[in-house]
């Protein structure tokens, strides 16, 4: 049985959160999911459906500060890195609330996986999953000068003048202009937010120590081999598995950045994924269990 409510989840520093709680009746942990840089929770929806039919006893998504419905009524500049600092521990303990004496396991898309190493709270998780997580840095995309231009060439002058970032910038969802500016300096820098002085959370990659399984996809233009590369040694101690994805994975479908999470992919992306977080596939993540 799947039962499903939008919960409030409240962070340290007085904001709050928008989540949905997926309930259902199976023995397995509890989920959490953390989304992509401009993506709301709900593109998640189907495939946290997918982990409560197959065993998940519960699953959150949440929407991160600035992101469709967690938007603050009150002005004030909301950063980029808080996703991570911030965001993500305020959901984890919202799910822990929510789903008391369970396991948590999480489960990454995108800047998703990068916010494990921000949060802090790495050692709460038993285990880990990040698909398509990788350093930002535009000169590693496939398209490096349409990234660069779309970014700062239109995306940060409408940031600018607008206060926001437009869904019509083609980036994603809307976003509030301080967290977008973000977002494009570090992606003007090799080093992404690694050498950035207003990140020094980035000193909590090297405590993440639980099994990570970090699935790139072969046909994403943001993250080539050498952006995933150079993100996974930025976690020098965490038990990591690489593994890649290809559009004949999914019956020779085009993936792509966000493509793993759609429904299409349900029967040929989705299970050894699901098994991997349900601790019940051990040559995908062989700590899992």
């Amino acid at each position: 049985m799947n039962r499903s409510r939008n919960v409030a989840i409240p962070t340290k520093d007085g904001l709050t959160l928008v989540g949905t709680f997926f309930e259902g009746s199976g023995n397995g942990p509890a989920i959490l999911i953390s989304s992509a840089a401009a993506v709301e929770r709900r593109f998640y929806r189907a495939f946290a459906e997918g982990l409560i039919e197959s065993g998940a006893s519960a699953v959150l998504t949440y929407d991160y500060r600035g992101v469709g419905s967690s938007k603050p009524r009150c002005r004030r500049a909301l950063h980029m890195k808080d996703w991570g600092v911030l965001d993500l521990p305020a959901a984890l303990c919202a799910l822990k609330k929510l789903a008391p004496g369970k396991s948590v396991v999480g489960i990454g898309h995108s800047f998703g996986g990068v916010a494990l190493g921000l949060c802090g709270v790495s050692d709460q998780f038993e285990r880990y999953v990040m698909v398509a997580s990788l350093n930002g840095y535009y000169g590693r995309t496939r398209e490096p000068l349409k990234v660069y231009a779309q970014m700062n060439l239109l995306g940060v002058p409408m940031a600018m003048l607008l206060g926001k970032l437009p869904r019509a910038v083609g980036l994603g969802t809307e976003l509030p202009g301080t967290i977008f500016r973000d977002w494009a300096k570090w992606c003007r820098h090799p080093e992404f937010f690694f050498t950035d002085p207003k990140v020094p959370e980035v000193s909590r990659f090297s405590d993440v120590r639980i099994p990570v399984l970090a699935l790139g996809i072969s046909d994403d233009a943001w993250g080539t081999p050498k952006a995933v590369s150079d993100l996974l040694k930025r976690f020098p101690n965490a038990d990591v598995e690489e593994a890649w994805l290809t559009p004949a994975d999914g019956n020779g479908e085009p993936i792509g950045h966000n493509g793993f999470f759609r429904r299409r992919f349900s029967d040929s992306l989705w299970p050894k994924v699901t098994q991997a977080l349900l601790g019940e596939n051990r040559a995908l993540m062989h700590r899992a269990a």
